[in-house]
Parts: C-alpha cells; structure tokens; sequence
C-alpha cells in the first residue's frame, strides 16, 4: 500500500479506560486553590458535572493563549469553569467573563465561590436563558465557552457566531457525548444536536476547528481574523492588512487583532492606494 493512502498508526490503549487517561492528565495540572478544590469536592459529593480540573486547565490555556479579556459562558453552573476563565482574564491583564445561569440558587452560590477566589471584579453574573444573555449581551467577546443543553448547540452557534469578535476563540463542551455522536439516529437527543453542531461549523469555512480529547471532547474553534481581509499574519510582533477592492473614500475596518487593540502596543496607518486594486495597507508593530 502506498505511504499516502496508509491509515494513521492508532497508538495502543488497550487495558487503559478513559478515565485513567483522564487521572493522568488532571495529575499534571498545577495544585489548585483550596476554594478551587472545594469545588471539585461538591461535585463528587453531589453528582454534579463540572469540567474538571483536566478540561479547566485547558480552557485556562486557551484563554490565555488568545489573549482572552472578555469572556462569554454559556452554562456555567456554580462557577467552576467561570473561575478558571477568570483566572485566565486576570493573568491576560483584566477583563470581565460573563456567568450565565438559569437557577438563581446556582448563580448564587457562584458568586460565594468566586468571590472567595477573589473575582468579584471580573464576574459579570446573568440569571436566565445562556442564548438569550448572550444575544442581548454588547460583545463582541474574545472568547465564548458553550455548555448548554446539547440539543441547543446547532440553535446558538449563529448567535455566537454574530458576538465573537474576529479572530475570537469558541470552546464547546462534551462534543464526544460519551461516544453517542458515533451512533447516529433518529428523533434527535444530545448527540444528534452535537453531531449537527459539528458539522455545521466544519461546513463553515468562517471556522477553523478541531476537536481534543479531552475528558468528554472540547471543541476549539478560531473565528478568521480579520473578516472579509485576505491576509492577517499575527505573529504577535508585527502584520500587514491588505484589504481589495475598496472604494476612495469608502469605510476601513481596522484590524481588531490583540496585537492592534491591546494595550502596550504602538500603531498606526500607511494608506497606500494602488491604481490597479486599491489596496488599503495597515502596518502594526510592538513598541521597543
């Protein structure tokens, strides 16, 4: 068989479960504050589904990798994924991360939790409908979590789609469903709305995504960075935005990459209009 046509080598789990590859991995994650632990505590006492501390790390890196100041959850229960994004927007240089919650009694214990944490400047706390909030909400955010009823998923993604600003990061929850997306059916269920999820954004070519295996799947999805423009290169130092036909006098989008928007950074503008395509050229550097 030629080396192109080839299946990928699977590695070999045989006799591991996913949850001993799940206690490996939350092993790794750095000790947790003692209000943090208290957290994972309830949710093993009282049944409660949480992220965990494997899922929630990686959420906190992603966030800080995106540079993430505003952050938008959808479903966020009493507060355990809300700490480890807030955590992520307080070590990015402050912001606000958005709770949303339909029982007022979970939104409240939510407030006791991160308030303990030493986030009662960051949370922003919304008691109601997750898309709802979300749709009423001014945005755009940098990051938005999803962790709402799975048969709600394809429902909300046009509206996150509308709130996260451009070169925006969407993480959705339990993408694997336990294995269920595997085993297609009729009538729909959880699976089913995530499996259409899925779909939709990999038929989306405004998305660029993949999925990590982590404890039930997360999906990480990057909005284009710069809309309609038809290059971005950010590699945090420097990029050039080249915009096509555009009229003389017409409006100009200006790049909203962290790299622009953020503070710390010089920018400004050289407007070159070519007689050919009338490129608009804008030019971002760091300072120093």
């Amino acid at each position: 068989m030629p080396a192109a046509s080839r299946p990928p080598r699977r590695p070999n789990f045989r006799g591991t479960s996913a949850a001993d590859i799940d206690r490996y991995i939350s092993g790794l994650v750095p000790a947790r504050p003692p209000e943090l632990q208290r957290m994972e505590e309830i949710a093993w006492t009282e049944h409660f589904p949480i992220i965990g501390p494997a899922a929630g790390n990686f959420c906190y890196v992603v966030a800080r990798m995106a540079g993430a100041r505003s952050v938008f959850e959808l479903g966020s229960g009493y507060g355990y994924s809300t700490a480890w994004f807030a955590q992520a927007v307080h070590d990015n240089g402050g912001g606000t991360v958005h709770h949303t919650e339909w029982e007022e009694e979970l939104s409240a214990q939510a407030r006791k939790h991160l308030e303990a944490l030493g986030f009662a400047d960051i949370v922003t706390y919304h008691v109601g409908e997750a898309v709802q909030a979300l749709r009423d909400a001014a945005g755009p955010f940098d990051l938005i979590f999803n962790d709402i009823d799975k048969h709600m998923y394809p429902e909300a993604l046009p509206v996150i789609k509308e709130k996260l600003r451009s070169g925006g990061v969407l993480i959705a929850d339990n993408v694997l469903m336990g294995g269920s997306v595997l085993r297609p059916r009729t009538g729909g269920g959880p699976g089913q709305g995530i499996r259409e999820f899925t779909r939709m954004i990999a038929g989306d070519r405004d998305w660029t995504a993949s999925i990590i295996p982590i404890r039930d799947g997360r999906l990480v999805a990057r909005r284009p960075g710069c809309g309609n423009r038809q290059a971005c290169p950010d590699d945090g130092w420097g990029h050039f935005v080249h915009l096509g036909g555009l009229e003389a006098g017409g409006p100009v989008h200006l790049c909203e990459a962290p790299c622009c928007r953020n503070g710390g950074h010089e920018t400004w503008q050289e407007l070159y209009m070519a007689p050919s395509n009338r490129h608009v050229i804008f030019y971002s550097a760091r300072r120093g």
